[in-house]
C-alpha cells in the first residue's frame, strides 16, 4: 500500500466523478508527479477532450473543483495545471503516518501480481567445463534477483539450473584426460572447475587446431557420452559432477540458490524427446523434406524472416535445439514427468533444499508426502541475446502447445567485458581495448578471481578507515561488499546494454555503486547507535516537515510500486535503481537536519523514526537484489 494508497485513493473519486457526468470506459492514469509538480497527477483531462468537445485546462479547472467537494482522506487539495493535467497534493501528516508506521512491518513491499500462481526461473545453465568467468554472472544474478522479486510479488517460484553435461565442451575435457593424460587430480591446488577450463579444456581444444585426425576422435567420444551406459559415459558424468559442485560453490558463495538440478544427459535418455517430437507431428509442427539442401530432414517450418530450423538431420540424429523443446515443454508441466527427484549431496546455504533430478527408479522425493513439483504455470528462462532466435522459435512451440503465448518467456541480456585497465590488473593482454570473454580461447576472468581481488581491496581499505576492527569483522564487511559489488554490476543496467566492468568505479563509494547505498545504511546505523534509543512510530509525524524529510518518506512509500514495476516488466534494474535513489534521499536529508542533540526532544523522535524507516526499507529492498548491509563499513 503506503504512496499508492493516495493513488488508489484518487483514482476511486475520479470513477465516481465519471459516473456522476455518465461517462465510461476512460483508461486515464494517475502516477506520483514529477519534482516540483505537486504530489500526485493525473492524464484525466485530455482523454475527456474528444467527448466534453473542451480543452484539457477547461476539463481539468472542471474536475479540480469536483474533486475538492469529494471525501478525501490523503489529498489536501486537487489543482489544475495549465498544461491539462491534474495535480493532487497529499495531507503529509496522514500519509507520513501510514508510509512509517507500514515500512516497520516485516511485508512492507509486499504486493500481489502472483496470487501464488507457480513460475519456473532457469537461469545459470554453465556447462560443466571449466569455471564461471564474469559473463556467467550476469545470468545468475539477472536470474536469482529476478526469482526474489517474484517472490515478494506472490509467485510460487521454482528456481532450476540446467546442467549441459553431454555437450561437446565436456567431451573436450573428456579427451583431454583420457586421451591426453591430464591428472584428474590439480598439481597446482586450483579448484577442480578452474583446472579444467584454464588447462584441460584449452589445451585440448588448441590441438584440434594442429591435428584434424581429433575431429573424428571428439564425435565418438560424444557419442558415447549421449549413449549414457558406456565408460565413457561414466567417466564424463564423474568429471562434470566434480566441475558442477565446484561451480555451485561461486554460486552459493555469490548468496545465489536453486531449488532443482536438471541434467541433460538424463532428458536424453528420459524419452521426453519421443513424446515431444510425436506431438509436433500430430500438431503439424514440423515437416520432413524430400528434396532441397534439408532433405531427409525434420524441419520447423520457418516465417518470413527466417529459414526452416533443421531438428532431425538426415541422418536420424536430433540438433541441439531438440534437446530443449522437450525440456521447455516439461518445465510447463505439458509432459508426464519421468524423474526420480533426490536431495543434492551438499546442503546450499539458506533454507531452500536443493534437490536433483535422477533416472534410477523411485527417490526420495516421489516418497515422499512433499514431492517437489518443479513445473510451473510460467517458465522465464534467463538466456543471453545471442540465443535469441532458437529461443523465439521455443516460445513459439509452447505458446502452441499451452494456447498461451505469454507461458514461456527468453528473457536475454547482452554481454559483460572487462574495462582495458581492469583486464590488465587481471593478467589479460588486451592492447587497451576491452576484454571480450572467449572460454575456447582461454581469454576469460573466472568470477572467483574477480571476488578474491574485490575482497583484498576492500579488507585494506576497510583497516585503514577502522585499524580498531578485529579480523572477522574486516572479513564479514569485505565479503558483503565484494558480493554486492559484484551483484549490483550486473543489474543496474538495462538487460539490452553491454556491461563494461570496472573494479575501481565498482567500489567507489560516490556514485551508482552497492558501496555507496551499503554505506549509506552504514551511516543510518550509525544515527541509531549513538542516540541510544529505541525508535517508535509512536511520534507527532506532523513534526516532519522540510522538503528534505518528506521527499525521504515519499521515496520510502514508493518501494511497493517499485516492486510491482519490476515483476510486471521482469526488470531488476528497477529495484536496483530504487535503492541507489533511496540512498540518495537519505543522504540529501542528512546533510539538510539535524537528528540528534535537538533541543526540540519530539523532532528528534520522529527524525530518529524516520531514519529507522529507511534502515529497514533499504535492508528489504537491497535483500531483493541479493546484497546484505553491515552495519558499518
Amino acid at each position: 500500500m503506503t504512496f499508492k494508497s493516495i493513488i488508489d485513493e484518487i483514482e476511486n473519486n475520479l470513477n465516481k466523478i465519471l459516473f456522476d457526468l455518465n461517462i465510461s470506459d476512460v483508461q486515464f492514469s494517475v502516477e506520483p508527479a514529477k519534482p516540483g509538480f505537486a504530489d500526485v497527477s493525473s492524464n484525466i483531462a485530455f482523454l475527456l477532450a474528444k467527448t466534453l468537445k473542451k480543452s484539457p485546462k477547461e476539463i481539468s479547472e472542471m474536475l479540480s473543483e469536483k474533486y475538492n467537494s469529494c471525501t478525501s482522506t490523503l489529498v489536501l487539495r486537487s489543482q489544475p495545471h495549465n498544461s491539462g493535467y491534474l495535480n493532487f497534493y497529499a495531507d503529509w501528516t496522514k500519509l507520513s503516518q501510514l508510509i512509517l508506521s507500514e515500512s516497520y512491518l516485516d511485508e512492507y513491499g509486499d504486493v500481489d501480481i502472483g496470487n501464488n500462481s507457480s513460475v519456473v526461473v532457469e537461469h545459470t545453465s554453465v556447462n560443466p567445463n571449466k569455471a564461471l568467468h564474469i559473463g556467467h554472472i550476469r545470468n545468475i544474478v539477472i536470474g536469482d534477483t529476478l526469482s526474489r522479486i517474484l517472490e515478494k510479488s506472490n509467485y510460487d517460484v521454482k528456481i532450476l539450473n540446467y546442467i549441459d553435461d553431454s555437450g561437446l565442451q565436456v567431451a573436450d575435457i573428456v579427451i583431454g584426460f583420457r586421451h591426453f593424460g591430464f591428472d584428474l587430480e590439480p598439481s597446482d591446488g586450483k579448484k577442480f572447475d578452474h583446472y579444467c577450463g584454464d588447462d584441460v579444456y584449452v589445451q585440448t581444444t588448441a590441438k584440434y587446431e594442429q591435428d584434424s585426425s581429433l575431429e573424428q576422435i571428439r564425435k565418438d567420444v560424444l557419442k558415447e557420452i549421449e549413449d549414457g551406459d558406456s565408460e565413457t559415459a561414466v567417466f564424463a558424468d564423474k568429471v562434470t559432477r566434480r566441475v558442477l559442485e565446484s561451480q555451485l560453490e561461486t554460486c552459493w558463495n555469490l548468496a545465489v540458490s536453486y531449488d532443482c538440478l536438471n541434467f541433460e544427459s538424463q532428458i536424453i535418455r528420459s524419452g521426453l524427446w519421443g513424446k515431444i517430437f510425436e506431438k509436433l507431428q500430430q500438431m503439424n509442427l514440423i515437416k520432413y523434406e524430400t528434396d532441397g539442401k534439408n532433405s531427409g530432414c525434420w524441419v520447423i517450418p520457418g516465417d518470413d524472416k527466417d529459414e526452416d530450423k533443421v531438428i532431425v538431420r538426415s541422418n536420424g540424429t536430433a540438433t541441439y535445439i531438440a534437446k530443449d523443446i522437450p525440456y521447455a515443454a516439461w518445465k510447463l508441466g505439458l509432459l508426464e514427468d519421468p524423474f526420480g527427484y533426490e536431495e543434492y549431496q551438499k546442503k546450499q546455504p539458506g533454507s531452500r533444499v536443493l534437490w536433483q533430478t535422477t533416472l534410477n527408479g523411485t527417490s526420495d522425493a516421489n516418497d515422499s508426502p512433499s514431492h517437489p513439483d518443479f513445473t510451473g504455470d510460467k517458465v522465464i528462462t534467463v538466456i543471453d541475446s545471442r540465443q535469441a532466435r532458437l529461443q523465439k522459435i521455443i516460445t513459439s512451440l509452447m505458446g502452441k502447445f499451452k494456447s498461451d503465448s505469454d507461458a514461456y518467456v527468453h528473457l536475454g541480456y547482452e554481454s559483460v567485458t572487462l574495462s582495458s585497465q581492469t583486464a590488465k590488473t587481471l593478467g589479460l593482454n588486451t592492447d587497451g581495448k576491452q576484454a571480450q570473454m572467449s572460454g575456447r580461447k582461454g581469454v576469460y576472468v573466472n568470477a572467483d578471481s574477480v571476488y578474491d581481488l574485490l575482497k583484498t581491496k576492500t579488507k585494506d581499505e576497510t583497516k585503514k578507515r577502522h585499524p580498531e576492527m578485529n579480523d572477522s569483522e574486516i572479513e564479514y564487511i569485505a565479503h558483503c561488499v565484494s558480493v554486492g559489488t559484484l551483484r549490483y554490476e550486473m543489474i543496474k543496467q538495462d538487460l539490452d546494454k553491454i556491461i563494461t566492468f570496472d573494479l575501481t568505479k565498482s567500489l567507489s563509494l560516490e556514485g551508482d555503486t552497492a558501496p555507496y547505498i551499503q554505506y549509506t545504511f552504514a551511516r543510518a546505523s550509525r544515527i541509531i547507535e549513538k542516540s541510544n534509543l529505541t525508535p517508535t512510530i509512536d511520534v507527532d509525524f506532523s513534526l516532519l516537515s522540510e522538503k528534505s524529510e518528506l521527499d525521504l518518506i515519499r521515496t520510502i512509500g514508493m518501494f511497493g510500486i517499485q516492486v510491482r514495476d519490476s515483476a510486471n516488466n521482469l526488470s531488476p534494474k528497477v529495484i536496483a535503481r530504487y535503492c541507489h535513489d533511496l540512498a540518495v534521499s537519505f543522504n540529501s536529508f542528512y546533510e539538510h537536519v539535524k537528528v540528534l542533540d535537538l533541543d526540540d526532544k519530539e523532532l528528534e523522535k520522529c527524525r530518529l523514526c524516520l531514519v529507522e524507516s529507511f534502515k529497514s526499507t533499504l535492508e528489504k529492498a537491497t535483500n531483493l537484489l541479493g546484497i546484505t548491509t553491515p552495519q558499518r563499513m
